[in-house]
């Protein structure tokens, strides 16, 4: 587990621009029953997230369509909320970071690490920025 200090940048990378921060498994179960379309991007302390996956996933807010809702759980940090959120994730292998849309409880695009390391934020933003286009 990582000192709290050492994620509180990493996490409010995310939370300053409205991610809702979950850190429990029902507080992801909850967030997962809403209707409608959410958005989770587990956060990591890895430099792809600081470099691709945290900016990627704020800049694809600047778009006419968007999730109804925005979530991040943070790997390394939060067990019980990374493990609930990878548990809707099936069949994707756990990673992190990652990125995962869900409409109606139902996974319907997801961004593994593999998707996310090597690419630049702006390459991110536009794969989210597709998938809310197609379902939100």
């Amino acid at each position: 587990m990582y000192p709290a200090e050492l994620v509180k940048p990493m996490r409010e990378d995310l939370t300053k621009v409205g991610f809702e921060e979950l850190t429990t498994a029902e507080a992801v179960n909850t967030a997962l029953s809403k209707a409608g379309t959410t958005l989770v991007v587990i956060n990591s302390v890895c430099g792809c997230a600081a470099a691709n996956a945290r900016p990627g996933a704020t800049m694809s807010l600047q778009n006419d369509k968007r999730p109804d809702n925005i979530t991040t759980v943070f790997a390394g940090v939060d067990k019980d909320a990374v493990n609930a959120a990878r548990d809707h994730m099936v069949p994707f292998p756990p990673s992190s970071p990652c990125m995962a849309l869900f409409k109606d409880g139902e996974l319907v695009h997801m961004l593994e690490r593999h998707h996310i390391e090597g690419r630049p934020a702006d390459l991110i933003a536009e794969n989210l920025k597709d998938a809310y286009n197609v379902h939100c």
